[in-house]
């Protein structure tokens, strides 16, 4: 009986020291991985990111807390830390989700990078509020020049290194607007999520500036106005294929403001406003962008109405989170324009989105004129409100409405049976 009664106690004392072990193990931190469309899965859930590369600006010094506080209650889910245990805390406090850049391979000295590498991310894998890696930012991208700084090779060795130490934090990697679809893909391999940098609010005539062309602007397509946010996540479809998750990371800056600050040119400094910024953050979900991040605002002055119209924003896709991370339903939206004395160069862009017995429809015109268009194919749904704007919605009838777009304008429907 005796040693049935210290057989019993060893094995409560191995369950708790498995227990604790298994306890230690836990990987820390959110738990992400990727749906088969490219769908975020945060801790399992289907996830919409929206992020931000700063969370104080350099004209105000304020408490950490209070700034990662702003962040959260203005519905960013996301934001780029460095590794001080105060901001990671900050972070987490405010249920924020975190990304540390932890660098990659040095080619020319493998060994020694190797092992700095691993240390870096063990030093970080396990904070509680992480969710993404990155490895460095715009590799491929070198100013002026075709060459790549940091060669695909690199992050691709790296991976797998990454991996071991961390497999349950995604790897993310930035690249510039500028490099070829084949030059980008082969950093993919390295990778697990591709964002794209675009800021295309330019008042025109900037001197010369880094990052920018000899014409003054950064990105190279054809088209200059605000649209070409879309025409760049299309290319970055192009890259990523349609499975891997896909971020566009936007403009929260003026670019004369990059300059210091007696190098500046008043006249010259133009910041998104609300209508622009609201316009590039729904064109770029509506194409097929998994998660949208803010650059720049650290160049921003704090207080701003730049700011102020940014968090706007950002609080109008957060509050539409349920219905931006659902499934794309089997419907086929056609769209017939009305004569308004204008060509429609590409028109209204539709994403529709299903959630909680209601069809979503996002949309947004991409063309510089107004345009009135026709909805149609939208089957037994009955009546559709108008989200974030002061006007009434109206029935559906045959499966169809009407309604008018100003130039880069947006609207959201909620239709119901």
């Amino acid at each position: 009986m005796q040693k049935n009664l210290w057989l019993g106690v060893l094995g409560i004392v191995l369950a708790w020291l498995a227990f604790g072990a298994a306890e230690a193990q836990t990987p820390g931190g959110n738990l992400t991985a990727y749906d088969d469309d490219g769908t975020i899965l945060a801790n399992g859930k289907r996830t919409i990111i929206i992020g931000t590369y700063a969370y104080t600006s350099k004209y105000a010094e304020r408490p950490v807390d209070e700034a990662m506080k702003e962040l959260a209650d203005a519905g960013f889910n996301l934001v780029h830390t460095g590794t001080a245990p105060e901001v990671l805390s900050a972070a987490h406090e405010a249920g924020l989700m975190t990304w540390i850049s932890v660098g990659t391979l040095d080619l020319k000295n493998r060994e020694e990078s190797e092992k700095k590498l691993r240390e870096r991310v063990r030093a970080v894998k396990n904070q509680p509020a992480i969710a993404f890696l990155e490895t460095v930012d715009e590799p491929a991208w070198t100013w002026l020049s075709p060459a790549q700084r940091v060669p695909a090779q690199a992050l691709a060795e790296a991976y797998p290194i990454i991996k071991a130490e961390d497999p349950n934090h995604l790897l993310y990697t930035n690249h510039a607007p500028t490099n070829l679809v084949s030059t980008m893909r082969a950093y993919n391999s390295g990778t697990d999520v591709v964002a794209m940098d675009i800021y295309p609010v330019n008042p025109g005539g900037l001197r010369k500036s880094y990052a920018l062309f000899e014409d003054g602007y950064q990105g190279d397509l054809n088209n200059t106005y605000i649209s070409q946010v879309g025409e760049y996540v299309d290319k970055m479809r192009k890259v990523t294929g349609p499975n891997r998750p896909l971020f566009m990371v936007l403009q929260a800056f003026a670019w004369e403001m990059l300059r210091e600050e007696g190098e500046r040119d008043d006249a010259k400094i133009l910041y998104p406003t609300y209508a622009q910024s609201r316009f590039m953050a729904f064109q770029a979900l509506i194409k097929g962008a998994n998660g949208i991040i803010y650059w720049g605002s650290h160049y921003t002055p704090y207080p701003s109405q730049c700011w102020t119209d940014i968090k706007r924003v950002v609080s109008e896709i957060a509050a539409l989170a349920g219905p931006l991370a659902a499934r794309r339903p089997p419907i086929d939206i056609a769209t017939e324009y009305h004569e308004m004395g204008h060509s429609v160069d590409d028109g209204v862009q539709i994403l529709a989105k299903r959630h909680d017995d209601a069809l979503y429809l996002f949309t947004c015109n991409a063309y510089k004129n107004p345009c009135k268009a026709t909805l149609s194919g939208l089957g037994d749904w009955r009546k559709y409100e108008v989200l974030n704007e002061d006007r009434p919605g109206a029935d559906v009838e045959n499966g169809a409405f009407t309604d008018e777009w100003e130039p880069f304008g947006v609207h959201v429907y909620m239709l119901t049976p």
